[in-house]
This record gives C-alpha cells, sequence and structure tokens, in this order.
C-alpha cells in the first residue's frame, strides 16, 4: 500500500542529497511531487526521470515571492497541497566568528531559516482552507550541540527548531501538523559541493572514517534514512505527532561512543591516567 497515493508534496532542496532521497521515496509512495530548487539542471533531470507525477520549478526560498507563487501554482495546478518539505539549505564559510562576512551570515539566514519560515507561512495558508497538512522542516543535529557547525548554519537550524515549535502550537487546531528532523553527518551536496569533482570521492571517505570514529553505529548515515523519518512525518502513520523535532544521527548528539571515553579504556584494561 502506497502510504502516500494522491498526496501533493513540495520538497524544497529537492534536487539533490535529503531533498532527493526524499522526492524518490514520495514518489514511489504515490505523491505528486513538486521539486522546488535553485539547481534546475539536476532538478529538471531528476523530474524527468520519475516522470509525469514529477514536476521541477525552480525557487530560491529566501525571497518571499518566489516561495509564494512556489505554493500557489503548485496547489492550483495539482488542486491541493498535503506536505511541505522545507529542506533548502546552505551553509556560511567555516571560519571564525571574528572573520566571518556579514553578507555570507545574512545568505545563510536567509535560506537556511528565513526560508522555512516562509514556506511554513505560505503553505499554511493553503493548508488552512483545507483543514489539513504536514509541513517538515530540515534543523540540524548542529542545532543541539555547539562547535560542530559554521556559524550562521548552526543559528538557524536552532531557530528552525524553535520555529517549528511555534507554529506547530498555532497551526494545529487549523489540523495542520508541523514537525522538524534533525539530520547529523550525512555527505550531501552542502559538503561535496566544495570541493572539485575529483576530490569528492577521497572526501567522502574522510567525511565517512570521521564519522565511523565517533558515531554510536559506527558509520555514516545514508540519505534515504531522513527520507524514511519525512515519510512517517508526512503520513498518517504520525498522525498524533505534532511539534517534534526528530534527530537523525545515530546517537551521536547524546554523546560520543563509550570506547572513544576513559570508560573505554577502563574495558580495556588500559590506564585513564596516561
Amino acid at each position: 500500500m502506497q502510504v502516500l497515493k494522491d498526496r501533493v508534496a513540495i520538497v524544497t532542496g529537492g534536487a539533490s542529497g535529503l531533498g532527493e532521497a526524499t522526492v524518490r521515496l514520495f514518489h514511489e509512495e504515490g505523491a505528486r511531487v513538486v521539486i522546488a530548487d535553485v539547481a534546475e539542471d539536476l532538478g529538471r533531470a531528476l523530474a524527468e526521470e520519475l516522470g509525469e507525477r514529477v514536476v521541477f520549478r525552480r525557487c530560491d526560498v529566501s525571497l518571499e515571492s518566489e516561495v509564494e507563487a512556489l505554493v500557489q501554482d503548485a496547489a492550483a495546478e495539482l488542486g491541493q497541497l498535503d506536505i511541505m518539505f522545507n529542506n533548502a539549505g546552505i551553509s556560511d564559510p567555516p571560519v571564525s566568528v571574528l572573520d566571518l562576512a556579514v553578507e555570507d551570515f545574512d545568505r545563510a539566514i536567509g535560506v537556511d531559516l528565513r526560508g522555512v519560515f516562509l514556506g511554513i507561512k505560505h503553505a499554511g495558508r493553503v493548508m488552512k482552507t483545507r483543514g489539513r497538512g504536514s509541513i517538515i522542516n530540515t534543523a540540524s543535529a548542529s542545532a543541539h550541540f555547539a562547535g560542530g557547525s559554521p556559524y550562521a548554519y548552526t543559528a538557524a537550524k536552532a531557530g528552525v527548531i524553535q520555529l517549528t515549535r511555534q507554529a506547530a502550537l498555532e497551526l494545529g487546531e487549523f489540523g495542520i501538523r508541523v514537525n522538524s528532523i534533525s539530520p547529523g553527518m550525512f555527505f550531501t551536496r552542502i559538503y561535496w559541493g566544495q570541493v572539485p569533482e575529483e576530490q569528492r570521492e577521497a572526501m567522502r571517505g574522510f567525511f565517512a572514517k570521521g564519522t565511523a570514529a565517533w558515531n554510536p553505529l559506527h558509520r555514516m548515515g545514508e540519505p534515504i534514512e531522513v527520507a524514511r523519518a519525512a515519510l512517517w512525518l508526512a503520513s498518517d502513520e504520525s498522525s498524533y505527532v505534532n511539534a517534534e523535532d526528530i534527530v537523525v544521527d545515530g546517537g551521536s548528539v547524546r554523546g560520543v561512543r563509550r570506547s572513544n571515553t576513559w570508560f573505554g579504556k577502563l574495558d580495556r584494561g588500559e590506564s585513564i591516567l596516561e
């Protein structure tokens, strides 16, 4: 049984990474999907590959006019809007707070936080008239601890979680559920897009090895694992889940693996004084 049969979903940042995996899974589960992204070549290629139930629309989520048009056009062309996955995101440069340019800070906040706000605002308006809907926002495990990601990205993702909660409390009475997902380390375009193509496989190996060293599950996550969480939140199977943040990171935000602490030394019979 397809759990999203005849549902209409918008996935921002849907041309690659976590968004692409979610587009594919939503489509597989029967939804009609609008891919919204600024990466036109990737988005159009994905829509063409998946077929008639998937369309691509270029959208810069930091611009209200484009988000409003995206939502209104999707609802008009497809007859409804059931799911809004506010997933688009970028990062600011990994530099000291003393050196971070205001322009870079504002750009990341514009996409990562304002973009989510605009998606909630305009999808919520459409969903309110039908008395139902699921809005899902991509936060980050970085919102739960400091030091793991650049400044604007971390601040924006922490804001997404609180924005999610606030909107959920208001929109719940209209049958609209608002939740967020906090992914951990996934090797997606936000990372590999910053390095030359010939270096990406090596960089993926570096990420995978580093993540395995401290992750309780000994490995890096795969995009489909976030997509499955999004599918659950989008479906009626999570009908009483609202204002929640689901962390999909293998348990990393709860601490480091025992083997990497002095407990691990004790387990191995080693001295903790060295």
